[in-house]
């Protein structure tokens, strides 16, 4: 079976990821937060049981190790142009058949054990989603054929209603499994919760 993760992330660099994050927190720490999260997304999801594909932009960074944060040996690919919509469409187009998921680089208690548990639950079920707790997700994944349809269509990005939108794109009837809820870190309120849960 082919199982296919990819890593939608722009490279943690100054103006070019976290911007919301930056405005409330600094540039600075928006960009060590942001190199922070996609080591320990690389370090999740880089495993010999499925094929690991970094979907990056801009272009003129995707070959770029960024001083080894992305290793060398990484498959990459341009998300190409147009809105997020478009950019997932090209992703999905482009995977093999077989079990498909989406992650970001956002959530920083991603886990390898929980992409394996992803990779599962697509055994059993037409799609996963792992929900974020702002109305989001961290993890979207399906099983492709060659009859597939993109559920990305319309779907109200950056918001409490994007996963909501998609499970609506989804077949009449799919079986959907649900993953425990993280935390993903896009604005600074993102970033305190998660620490005060650490805390706990």
């Amino acid at each position: 079976m082919t199982r296919t993760l990819l890593i939608y992330a722009k490279p943690p660099m100054t103006g070019v990821s976290k911007t919301r994050l930056a405005k409330s927190l600094g540039a600075a720490e928006a960009r060590r937060i942001a190199r922070w999260t996609m080591s320990l997304t690389l370090k999740a999801a880089i495993d010999r049981r499925w094929t690991t594909l970094l979907c990056s932009t801009p272009d003129h960074h995707l070959q770029q190790t960024l001083g080894g944060l992305w290793p060398a040996r990484l498959a990459r690919a341009s998300q190409g142009g147009g809105d997020l919509t478009a950019r997932l469409d090209k992703g999905l187009a482009e995977a093999p058949p077989g079990q498909v998921l989406f992650i970001g680089a956002d959530a920083p208690d991603l886990s390898r054990s929980l992409i394996w548990q992803a990779f599962g639950a697509l055994r059993r079920h037409g799609a996963v989603f792992g929900p974020a707790s702002d109305g989001g997700f961290w993890l979207f994944g399906l099983n492709k054929s060659c009859r597939t349809v993109s559920p990305f269509a319309s779907v109200r990005w950056s918001g409490p209603h994007a996963m909501a939108d998609v499970r609506a794109n989804l077949p009449p009837g799919a079986r959907v499994a649900i993953l425990p809820e993280l935390i993903d870190l896009d604005v600074a309120s993102d970033w305190h919760d998660w620490r005060a849960v650490r805390r706990q």
